[in-house]
């Protein structure tokens, strides 16, 4: 469940000291103040040039850097910086506690500094991720506490500073894009609640009189995809509680954007598909994204899968929006690539996973 208090340090001093090695004089770390305007669209530009440099472009916004450093995140997540002789942000962390056992961290490091400065930024940063990696662990009563991040496919600095810091390249993701012509909004019948031939149906989570989602849909979701990523690499058990969460603090959370799949014949819920809004640019459409697809290994082989994918896509052209992303594991064994490619995929940029286990006693 979700803790009434952070499991994190909140004084970054207590982990790095007041003096930090190698840093020059004058620079210092801290925490960043969402309040502060300037500070957040100086971490917006850090991460939009992190992403411009990794990958060719930018897509992240102010929404993105505030579900890291608001205080609505602070229970399960926590921030530093590193600021130079003038105060502006130089170097940002963010650790989040994921779920039992595994926790991510965000690493950004101007990309305007030489190699010797945005190294000793990027070694600070490590250092109080390993700290925090101690003290929620320890508060979980773990004792090695995986350490999850990541870098773009070919950002040779990025790689460069994680392995020396300690941390192995574990695996490779497609990001992969479908465009979205108007006209498939006639995928499915309806993108509400239709039946395959296999005789599943397939409909969004039902709403209660306050027109909040009925928790019963929202469990079995949550259960469906707990059960269907047991066998994927780096699968770690999270709550209900830290499913519902995590996923509310997304930007683009809609709750018009789950879905259910369940067998006709008993109403057995067998497959889930958790969607949301992929922001455009300026004067560009909105797209939408699969967050979560899963489906019972019970229930594979029913076109469950190709279901939800064409009830999201058609979803999305109802909305005129032009385009449907997500991610998939390039070294999976289960062939969800093949299928993704064959409904009109393809891969847009690729990025790696890099794990650190930081021994808590």
């Amino acid at each position: 469940m979700i803790p009434d208090e952070s499991r994190f340090e909140s004084d970054p001093e207590e982990i790095v000291g007041d003096e930090p090695t190698g840093l020059a004089e004058g620079w210092s770390v801290g925490t960043p103040d969402p309040a502060d305007r300037f500070e957040l669209a100086r971490l917006t530009q850090l991460l939009r040039d992190h992403e411009r440099a990794g990958r060719g472009w930018a897509g992240a916004g102010v929404d993105d850097v505030l579900v890291e450093v608001s205080e609505a995140g602070l229970r399960t997540r926590e921030n530093v910086v590193v600021r130079d002789e003038t105060g502006l942000i130089q170097a940002w962390g963010s650790v989040h506690d994921r779920a039992g056992g595994r926790m991510l961290f965000v690493h950004v490091v101007s990309r305007e500094l030489d190699e010797a400065t945005g190294r000793a930024c990027s070694d600070l940063l490590v250092e109080w991720s390993v700290g925090q990696a101690v003290a929620v662990g320890t508060a979980r009563g773990l004792e090695v506490q995986q350490i999850d991040t990541g870098a773009y496919a070919g950002d040779e600095r990025q790689a460069r500073w994680l392995a020396a810091s300690g941390f192995t390249r574990v695996r490779t993701w497609w990001q992969m894009s479908r465009p979205v012509g108007r006209d498939e909004g006639a995928l499915v019948p309806s993108v509400e609640s239709w039946s395959t031939p296999k005789g599943v149906r397939i409909r969004q989570v039902r709403r209660a009189d306050d027109g909040m989602p009925e928790e019963s849909d929202l469990r079995a979701v949550h259960d469906v995809l707990e059960e269907a990523f047991l066998d994927h690499f780096n699968s770690w058990e999270e709550t209900f509680d830290e499913f519902l969460h995590r996923l509310r603090e997304d930007p683009g959370h809609r709750w018009d954007h789950w879905w259910l799949a369940e067998l006709e014949d008993d109403g057995e819920a067998v497959g889930a598909l958790v969607g949301t809004v992929s922001e455009g640019g300026p004067g560009q459409p909105d797209g939408s994204y699969v967050s979560y697809i899963g489906v019972r290994e019970a229930a594979r082989g029913r076109g469950v899968a190709k279901g939800l994918l064409r009830t999201i896509v058609a979803d999305a052209a109802l909305r005129g929006r032009d385009r449907v992303g997500l991610e998939v594991d390039a070294d999976s064994s289960t062939g969800a690539d093949g299928l993704y490619t064959s409904m009109g995929w393809e891969t847009r940029y690729v990025t790696e996973s890099w794990h650190r286990d930081v021994p808590v006693g």
